[in-house]
């Protein structure tokens, strides 16, 4: 059966059609594009263009002072393209008249004669570019006049300085406006200096048209208002204004009957400006107003008609511009939303840069904590055989190479002879040889040299256990440096994930907060949030000075607290110098609970310097650490010990990096910077502020206690001091805290110290519960009183008690009610 096809068309293959129509117009329009930058920029069509114009740029009908300053900058900047430049000015001052022509062909020999010159005497630089531009203009003004025979009168020499003072000014600007009109890409915005440079360069090439005119509308009027409405669109009324006043006044200097222009120019800039969000509609409207107000008493009612006819046609050229033009222009200018965007973008790469490098490194040291703790471990059951067989090698070199009976043992009864001098191994190494009597036996009736064979085995054993101490210390430093490592990474890589977390945008939120304050009679200069998470809120905002009477934490704080839905409270104010200034208030979340603490200690013997070391340190994630240290002894040593241990664990929790590693890390450095025996202990607790949950190491300190109304609880550990051995594993005790409860930990000083008392525990206990205060410097001081006593006045060892107390974190200021909506 014979198969028929079937070409299927219908209104897909039509939209297939459109698409394909659609890109090849989207490609020929690009290339169309790129062959006119090319043309514009790469080939000099550009500079031909403007030097044709400002060659025919005159000031008061005869001054000339356009021409050599952009060749001079040409010259200086695009030097290949300095031909063309100089036969675009030339053909432009010849369109005015051969004798300014032959002025600007003048200027230009004496620049080059100049500056040869000053090459020749190594004075040629761009700083004394604009003197060299001075300098020729006068010389060429002054002999062209001798050439055709005109006299020099003192009106004619005032007018070459005039023109060689512009000449001087124009150089200067035309040096920072040529690289603008460039191919060359910028990666940072412009200057407020080069844009008005820019400005200036725009407006001298539109006096180039004056006298050209379109059906009685003039092409300068019509040019410099569509240089004002792009510049008003991009830049807004500030850069608007500046334009209109900036083309104006050239413009007039050009052609003073037109000095009304610089007022329609202006005020249709700041118009068009503050109109800018209705988009091109809004800046087009500003121009037109400009125009009926300013025509209305600028000129003759009969002429009001062609001035609006060129604000029309100004107009109809802005709507005609490409709005992608108008956004890579809006880039380059400081304050306008492109600009901006470009920033963020910009620092949302670098941003991203370092994150990554930062995960780089995060994912290197996981790599290397990975590697420390996998080598080795599962060749270490074979290495322990194999050190076994060395041993036992060394053994039979010393005893059984010298034997008649070596074939005997060792090549028919090989099992046998080795399990007896493996049992011989482990006996001694146990201290238990000698006490199984038939095995001895059995040996003895086994070997020729029984006795000889023991003494080396337990010779080399002590070789051997040497060694195997020696590996475990390498394997424990190695699990150490592992853990570490590991820590490390993990800080590192919660701090690329808080580079890479973008602020979010809160507008809608300012201007809720910004409203219901002023709603409440409050005026605030600005407010950026930056974060709205629960428990972790984060606002800034300028307010007016107080003079002192607290607005932010009685009124402001109160009231977002109400918008927020919870407790704010100030967490950094900066006062303002003078009573008219701005203070800058940062508010923040309150925490769910606050800790009060009473800490007493003393001195072995009423001395100034104490073995033990107390710290409370609120760390930034939320948490309060509460750490006794206690140092080897008394005096100023054990003070040094102690007092450097928690320092050093502060620095390493701030860091960010787990409690156990934090405490394993602290260990190593005190167990490996010295060979003394210098030890200390160390109990810490971290208390969680939000919800009061708490975690207790402790490193061969004593038990803590947790009073709970009437109810005493008792929190202990088992762990050694720390710098005795390398590694350990800290024992963590979580306990979950109450508003209310009292927390005591002490020193050994305090919880040994009573005199004649056999369970310190059950003392402890009961002297903590008979305590009726609930002030925690007072429950430290009567507790530490009440061991003195038990001691008949005596202090015989270092005393520290540290009485924290857990407490709802109530509001100084409630929140004040409002009728209005949440902020979302």
């Amino acid at each position: 059966m014979q198969k028929t096809e079937r070409n299927i068309t219908g209104p897909w293959t039509e939209l297939a059609t459109v698409d394909r129509i659609y890109n090849t117009i989207l490609q020929t329009t690009s290339k169309l594009q790129q062959k006119i930058e090319i043309i514009l920029f790469q080939k000099g069509l550009l500079i031909v263009m403007i030097g044709f114009l400002l060659g025919r740029a005159l000031i008061l009908e005869q001054i000339m002072p356009f021409a050599i300053p952009f060749y001079a900058a040409v010259f200086m900047m695009r030097r290949e393209k300095s031909i063309l430049a100089m036969f675009a000015l030339l053909a432009g001052a010849t369109t005015v008249g051969f004798g300014n022509a032959g002025i600007v062909f003048t200027s230009i020999i004496f620049f080059l004669v100049i500056r040869l010159i000053a090459n020749k005497i190594n004075y040629s630089t761009v700083k004394s570019l604009p003197y060299l531009v001075f300098f020729a203009s006068v010389l060429s003004n002054i002999a062209f006049t001798v050439v055709i025979s005109k006299p020099l009168s003192l009106y004619h020499l005032s007018m070459v300085a005039v023109e060689a003072a512009l000449s001087f000014i124009l150089t200067m600007i035309f040096l920072q406006s040529v690289p603008l009109i460039s191919l060359r890409k910028r990666k940072q915005a412009l200057k407020t200096e080069e844009i008005i440079c820019l400005i200036i360069l725009i407006a001298s090439v539109l006096t180039g048209t004056i006298g050209w005119s379109l059906y009685d509308m003039s092409i300068e009027h019509i040019f410099s208002r569509y240089l004002v409405l792009i510049f008003a669109f991009c830049a807004g009324a500030t850069i608007g204004s500046t334009v209109g006043v900036v083309t104006g006044l050239i413009l007039s200097l050009a052609n003073v009957t037109s000095l009304y222009q610089m007022s329609l120019l202006a005020f249709s800039g700041l118009l068009g400006g503050l109109l800018k969000e209705g988009r091109k509609f809004g800046v087009a409207v500003g121009l037109l107003i400009g125009t009926l107000l300013i025509g209305l008493y600028g000129e003759n009612q009969s002429e009001l008609l062609n001035t609006v006819f060129e604000s029309l046609l100004a107009i109809a050229l802005f709507f005609l511009t490409p709005q992608n033009l108008l956004s890579k222009l809006a880039r380059y200018i400081p304050g306008t939303a492109e600009h901006t965007a470009e920033q963020q973008q910009y620092l949302r790469k670098i941003r991203d840069v370092t994150a990554n490098r930062v995960e780089q490194f995060s994912s290197v040291f996981q790599a290397l904590s990975k590697s420390f703790s996998q080598y080795g471990l599962l060749q270490e059951d074979k290495d322990d055989d194999r050190e076994i067989d060395y041993f036992l090698s060394n053994v039979t070199e010393k005893t059984c190479q010298t034997c008649f009976k070596k074939e005997q043992c060792w090549a028919k009864n090989f099992n046998t002879t080795y399990e007896y001098m493996h049992k011989i191994m482990r006996e001694s190494e146990d201290l238990s040889f000698g006490r199984n009597v038939n095995f001895h036996r059995e040996w003895e009736k086994h070997c020729v040299k029984p006795a000889k064979v023991i003494d080396a085995i337990q010779h080399e054993l002590t070789y051997y256990q040497a060694n195997q101490k020696l590996k475990k210390q390498v394997r424990e430093s190695r699990r150490l440096v592992a853990d570490q490592l590991l820590g490390v990474s993990q800080v590192m890589g919660d701090f690329a994930r808080e580079i890479q977390r973008e602020r979010e945008n809160h507008t809608i939120q300012e201007d809720q907060i910004l409203d219901a304050l002023r709603d409440f009679g409050i005026e605030i200069g600005h407010a950026d949030i930056y974060s709205l998470e629960q428990g972790n809120v984060d606002i800034e905002m300028s307010v007016p000075y107080c003079n002192g009477s607290g607005e932010c934490e009685k009124l402001i704080a109160p009231i977002l607290s109400e918008i927020l839905q919870e407790t704010i409270i100030v967490k950094k104010e900066e006062c303002s110098a003078y009573p008219n200034g701005n203070c800058h208030v940062t508010f923040g979340s309150a925490k769910t609970f606050v800790i009060e603490t009473g800490i007493a200690n003393a001195a072995k013997g009423g001395a100034f310097v104490s073995g033990d070391s107390y710290s409370t340190i609120e760390l930034g994630a939320g948490k309060y650490a509460i750490a006794i240290s206690d140092g080897m002894g008394n005096g100023e040593r054990a003070h040094l010990e102690s007092n450097e241990t928690l320092l050093l664990l502060q620095k390493i929790l701030q860091s960010g990096i787990e409690e156990k590693v934090a405490i394993k890390s602290v260990n190593s450095v005190l167990s490996l910077r010295t060979t003394d025996e210098i030890f200390t202990t160390l109990d810490l607790a971290m208390i969680d502020l939000q919800d009061a949950s708490a975690k207790f190491l402790k490193i061969g300190s004593t038990p803590s206690f947790v009073k709970r109304a009437e109810k005493v609880m008792k929190i202990e550990a088992s762990n050694l001091p720390m710098g005795i051995i390398q590694e350990f594993e800290v024992d963590v005790v979580s306990e979950q805290l109450k508003a209310g409860d009292l927390l005591i930990m002490m020193s050994d000083g305090i919880f040994e110290g009573p005199k004649h008392v056999e369970n310190y525990d059950v003392w402890m206990k009961r002297k903590i519960k008979e305590v009726e205060t609930e002030d925690p410097q007072e429950v430290a001081d009567l507790i530490m009183e009440e061991v003195i006593r038990t001691r008949g006045g005596q202090i015989e060892d270092d005393m520290t008690i540290v009485v924290a107390k857990v407490k709802h974190n109530l509001p100084k200021w409630s929140a004040i009610p409002l009728y209005h909506k949440k902020v979302m």
